[in-house]
């Protein structure tokens, strides 16, 4: 709490306040503040029903005048809130026999097309409930909790049919209800073709468009839709067609795109206004412009670059030159990146695609929450934004990318109180 200390005069006109932090470093990773991560040192900022409410200089504030609780930050760092922006968090069962076959040489689109990969894990999904979904789901929830998110998106896409992808859309609603976490949902139906339509793919989009998509924007299940646009999944011509009836029901639109050939899925994406483009490993020039033209967040996955020995990056050189802002996420999923991590994606980002720290910081705040539509309410430490912070015991922002594990969070702010993970 604070101390008697403060003896400064007010000069700055300051709102009534829940709660306000005094002498902290803020990382506002604010492109208009001047410096790396946008800093101002030695500062207070104050929170009133969850947004933050006022930013000053310490030499602006008297401590004495200020509402609500006051909270000693003793020099400490305060960030804005991870997020990790593209996850597949609920599913069943493991891969770990097909990471063993892969340790053995047999590659990953082999594996798909033999029945594994994404169809083994749709038979375990489909095979439990909502509520154990939800259970086996906790455990990576609060991992990634426990690192500092405080916004996760999940994907559903394990279901590959209409109960079983609600299914899996409703037990992520389930866990925003139980955590102190902004959870955003996402129709992945468009996957892979589930078995039962292997003969016929283009009855399958029928229906995704004609009844999936419908039932997820009126029960509003979902903010956004995804497909998986590969030789192994959709073509061009079926994701186009999803797009559209997307956009029909007033839902976001995000692609896995380019990661496994050249396909043109980013600049169809752009062209239909995408909020992301993600993994790009094989994304060219004109792909890079058409993302720059149209606002398109590109979202890097190391994660899954890594877990699958990939040796093609995506170009972020590129990316960086024509100012196409990236972020990164874990792609937490059961095949390829089983990785519940994503300060660990801040390294590999930094180590594995040539991020600076600064970057990466800005790929799992500020460019992360345009990835997922929520750049007016998420990403910076600036007035009127949500107050999903982060206090740190860390003596510079860079440690965040650089130091993998030993890193303490003193503080996770949500909506402008302090909350740590609790189990339900």
């Amino acid at each position: 709490m604070c101390e008697n200390k403060h003896k400064k005069v007010m000069k700055t006109e300051i709102p009534k306040c829940d709660r306000s932090w005094l002498d902290v470093h803020l990382v506002t990773m604010d492109p208009q503040n001047e410096g790396a991560y946008g800093p101002l040192k030695n500062h207070a900022i104050g929170v009133a029903q969850g947004k933050i409410s006022f930013i000053a200089a310490m030499s602006q504030v008297d401590p004495s005048a200020l509402t609500g609780e006051l909270i000693e930050g003793r020099g400490r760092w305060l960030t804005p809130g991870l997020i990790d922006c593209h996850t597949h968090l609920i599913y069943g069962g493991h891969r770990a026999n097909e990471f063993e076959q892969r340790q053995q040489g047999v590659g990953y689109e082999e594996i798909a097309r033999a029945g594994g990969g994404i169809l083994s894990t749709v038979r375990s999904t489909r095979a439990l409930s909502e509520e154990v979904l939800m259970d086996q789901a906790r455990p990576r929830l609060e991992t990634l909790m426990n690192e500092g998110v405080t916004t996760v998106e999940i994907k559903s896409g394990y279901g590959l049919s209409v109960a079983d992808e609600l299914k899996m859309l409703r037990a992520a609603r389930g866990l925003a209800l139980q955590y102190p976490v902004n959870i955003r949902t996402t129709l992945l139906a468009a996957h892979v073709v589930p078995p039962e339509f292997k003969e016929h793919p283009d009855a399958y989009v029928d229906l995704i468009c004609e009844d999936l998509i419908p039932q997820v924007a009126q029960q509003q299940l979902a903010e956004a839709v995804d497909v998986f646009c590969e030789d192994i999944a959709f073509s061009i011509e079926q994701t186009e067609r999803i797009f559209q009836v997307a956009l029909d029901w007033n839902l976001g639109i995000k692609v896995h795109a380019e990661q496994l050939s050249a396909g043109g899925a980013a600049a169809l994406a752009a062209r239909y206004g995408a909020w992301s483009a993600d993994h790009l490993e094989y994304l060219d020039e004109p792909g890079v412009l058409a993302l720059q033209a149209a606002g398109t967040v590109a979202i890097l996955l190391p994660g899954a670059f890594y877990f699958l020995r990939e040796t093609r990056k995506p170009p972020v050189d590129l990316l960086r030159r024509h100012g196409v802002p990236m972020a990164l996420a874990t792609d937490l999923n059961p095949g390829t990146s089983p990785l519940a991590s994503l300060q660990l994606m801040m390294n590999m980002g930094c180590t594995l695609f040539g991020l600076t720290p600064e970057e990466a910081l800005a790929a799992t705040t500020r460019n992360a929450a345009r990835g997922l539509g929520l750049n007016e309410r998420l990403g910076t430490l600036t007035v009127g934004m949500d107050a999903d912070m982060l206090l740190w015991e860390i003596e510079h922002p860079a440690q965040l990318a650089y130091q993998l594990g030993g890193l303490r969070l003193a503080q996770r702010i949500y909506r402008g109180e302090i909350r740590h993970v609790s189990s339900p």
